[in-house]
């Protein structure tokens, strides 16, 4: 049991790490090589801040650990939008500017409606996992377009400037996007290893320990990406990671689980997990998109996602217990 308690507190310190430096020199490589910010906040940004729960996912379905897998994918939704929103509201209001960020809420509440009904059968197979591959290609190429077409939306100015404080050479920009990549895979299997191992020794199950403690593992990045973004007014880049990291989780993480895979799907993740995720997404689409101009997400909109994030979790644990 100490073996594994250090494992995943090891395994969390260099994904964090990890995380940064493969997202950082990534955006670098991707401005050096001319792609607009627009496109780097969408698809760079999005894609990096995910690139944890996508690679503790595929490793845990590898491994045979279905619940794993998709635990850390929907519970990083649910950590996302209630704990790390809500944190990063009640320091900093939330003011939503760009248009292709407003038009993210319904795409978002969309994906996570087909993926409640994908789950109905109990099973993600290799043609569920084809579904959300093919879609997240057409929403990548959907983002192409937007970055292109739409240069000067709120969203660019944001990425912009924070490329512009701490600007990296091409060379480095390769070297930590690579070691970030090498790293995140070895601190990944760490983890892996870890969680599995506590779930057995306390008895719960591997999905339990996928929605807490790995969720909120994986999701770090995102935590400290966000907040570092709203204290300096850049708004847009925060609820962006956000959103962006939503999508890639619900159509990536879970599509590569699943089509390395296919994962059995306990009743629970329909009924409580996926419910949760879903309604988190109508509050946020709700707070995020308004119907009477800009929208701001304030503190106290904030505290109510906070407060949903500690309920969630007080009855995941209340469930521990009473087994």
């Amino acid at each position: 049991m100490t073996a594994a308690i250090l494992a995943i507190l090891v395994g969390l310190g260099l994904l964090v790490w990890s995380a940064d430096k493969f997202v950082e020199g990534a955006s670098a490589t991707a401005r050096h090589l001319g792609m607009p910010a627009l496109l780097i906040g969408i698809v760079i940004i999005g894609f990096g801040t995910s690139a944890p729960e996508m690679v503790v996912s595929a490793l845990a379905a590898s491994d045979g650990n279905p619940g794993l897998a998709l635990g850390n994918a929907y519970g990083s939704n649910i950590t996302n939008i209630a704990l790390i929103l809500g944190m990063t509201a009640v320091l900093a209001p939330i003011a939503v500017q760009s248009q292709i960020i407003r038009k993210e809420f319904p795409i978002l509440l969309g994906v996570t409606l087909l993926a409640g009904w994908q789950l109905m059968d109990g099973n993600l197979g290799r043609l569920d996992a084809l579904v959300l591959i093919g879609l997240l290609v057409l929403l990548m190429g959907w983002s192409i377009v937007q970055g292109i077409r739409q240069r000067s939306d709120h969203l660019s100015a944001d990425v912009d400037a924070e490329l512009a404080s701490h600007p990296l050479p091409f060379n480095k920009a390769i070297f930590w996007l690579l070691l970030g990549l090498l790293v995140l895979v070895l601190s990944s299997r760490i983890l892996v290893w870890g969680a599995v191992t506590i779930a057995q020794d306390l008895g719960v199950s591997d999905l339990v320990i996928g929605l807490t403690i790995v969720a909120i593992g994986t999701s770090l990045p995102e935590l400290a990406s966000s907040i570092m973004a709203a204290k300096k007014g850049e708004h847009d880049l925060a609820l962006g990671n956000v959103l962006g990291s939503n999508l890639f989780n619900t159509l990536a993480v879970v599509g590569i689980a699943a089509g390395i895979h296919p994962l059995d799907v306990a009743p629970e993740v329909l009924s409580r997990d996926w419910m949760v995720m879903l309604g988190l997404t109508v509050m946020l689409l709700v707070m995020g998109i308004g119907f009477k101009g800009p929208r701001r997400i304030n503190r106290l909109e904030g505290g109510l996602l906070l407060m949903a994030y500690i309920g969630y979790t007080g009855y995941l644990g209340y469930q521990i217990i009473g087994e």
